[in-house]
């Protein structure tokens, strides 16, 4: 088990995320959007040739490994009416990255489904099938992460993709079923439940995201805490995959000072980004060390 954090929470330019995930003496980092000095900022598979040599040799001279790629690939901004071809080229351009950097997942999803639809379509297994198969073949495991996509409409939906399309695996977010509606249930529907949709993917969960959040009614939006501070039930989650025998990555995604996906955000200093980053680290490792203790396993992190 190791423990690494997607890297654009830390801050937009290269140095910084490097210098955050130096501060916590990790030896990982989760890259996903990435601005290099120069070029403008964008997911590490749409960088410009140039940036991404700069960028290998940065992190080849930090000794920080790259753990995941957090792609863009089918999220939360595509629709399965967009042409293939887009989701195609982003597969193509990430499998050479990947494999420069010797990463061995890659997060995918599954396109955003309309407002009031509550069954997948048949061709977003097919393609979701086509992209695993791809990146499969080239030795990279992609890993389907719970969100606003079809595979996170419930986790019943997440079974039924991860049936659909062998040899995909989960990444799984603790905070986003706080704000994702449960499409398998009646309407009205109800937001899904962080622990259940667990016990559903546990199995097949490669790689995990923890925020941690409540819902706020009067905003009808979620409100960002530090690890097991919200309605995530991240110390329950976290506790009972290391019971299980969990050994892969647990990333973190504070989402506290900035959203990723929230365009109406506004920019947040650097320094207040990174230094909630490094906090966020530094309170998931004392929870770690908590839940191991409880479990009477080693508690270094």
């Amino acid at each position: 088990m190791y423990l690494t954090g997607i890297g654009d929470e830390a801050g937009a330019g290269i140095d910084s995320q490097i210098e955050s995930i130096q501060e916590l003496e990790w030896k990982n980092i989760e890259l996903r959007a990435v601005e290099v000095p120069g070029y403008p900022k964008a997911n590490a598979h749409d960088i410009p040739d140039p940036a991404f040599d700069v960028l290998v040799d940065k992190l080849g001279q930090a000794g920080l490994g790259v753990c995941c790629f957090g792609s863009a690939i089918m999220n939360w901004a595509k629709q399965v009416g967009d042409p293939f071809e887009i989701t195609l080229g982003e597969v193509r351009r990430a499998i050479p990255r990947m494999q420069r950097l010797n990463t061995k997942f890659v997060r995918i999803m599954s396109y955003k489904p309309k407002d009031e639809e509550s069954k997948t379509p048949a061709i977003v297994f097919e393609r979701v099938r086509e992209v695993t198969k791809m990146f499969l073949d080239a030795g990279i495991q992609p890993v389907h992460e719970n969100c606003m996509n079809y595979g996170g409409m419930s986790s019943e939906h997440a079974l039924e993709l991860l049936e659909k399309c062998p040899g995909l695996k989960w990444v799984f977010d603790t905070a986003n079923p706080i704000f994702n509606a449960d499409r398998n249930r009646p309407k009205p529907w109800p937001r899904q439940d962080p622990w259940e949709f667990w016990t559903k993917v546990r199995d097949y969960t490669a790689h995990i995201h923890v925020k941690d959040a409540t819902w706020d009614p009067a905003r009808n939006d979620a409100e960002y805490h530090w690890p097991g501070e919200g309605e995530g039930r991240v110390r329950d989650i976290l506790k009972d995959a290391l019971a299980r025998g969990y050994d892969a990555g647990i990333s973190i995604e504070p989402h506290m000072v900035v959203v990723f996906h929230d365009a109406e955000a506004k920019a947040a200093s650097a320094d207040a980004t990174r230094e909630n980053f490094v906090e966020y680290g530094w309170r998931l490792e004392e929870l770690m060390r908590e839940i191991k203790g409880e479990l009477g396993q080693k508690v270094t992190v």
